[in-house]
């Protein structure tokens, strides 16, 4: 199916990123304990799509070695 992630999984892992920046890395299943801590009443796989989302974000801006306040600054963008 692809990467194609809904706007409101991308709007909801922006938003956690933006508030909890320091909460997440680039390892999934510490990323989907987070997520599930931090957001109640979500689905499984909205979960695992957010938490996925963030952790490909992650591993993307430290490929590129992007500082994390220029990370949020770029998804805020969008």
């Amino acid at each position: 199916m692809g990467k194609v992630k809904t706007d409101q999984v991308k709007g909801l892992a922006k938003e956690l990123i933006a508030k909890f920046p320091d909460k997440f890395n680039t390892n999934f299943e510490d990323n989907k304990h987070m997520v599930s801590q931090l957001t109640k009443g979500t689905t499984t796989r909205i979960r695992n799509q957010t938490a996925g989302y963030i952790t490909r974000t992650y591993a993307l801006a430290e490929d590129h070695k992007i500082p994390d306040e220029d990370l949020i600054e770029e998804e805020a963008e969008e």
